[in-house]
């Protein structure tokens, strides 16, 4: 159990820190703004959930999960 937090933390530091990176990467290719993502925009907020987004990646880490379980 405490291999698989530490394994955990790595991966989320590892995350954090390339970010930025990430995140040019996507907007450029246009993931997280597709069609069926949800935005309000009022006039001083802006309110954005990437849902069709959250399900295209639940799909795909489901099959990665599948294929590593056979």
């Amino acid at each position: 159990m405490a291999r698989a937090i530490i394994i955990i933390g790595v991966l989320l530091i590892l995350i954090g820190l390339f970010w930025p990176l990430l995140s040019q990467l996507f907007s450029k290719i246009g993931f997280g703004k597709l069609p069926g993502d949800i935005v309000v925009e009022g006039e001083r907020s802006k309110f954005y959930f990437p849902i069709v987004s959250c399900l295209i990646v639940s799909i795909v880490l489901s099959v990665i999960v599948w294929f590593i379980q056979k």
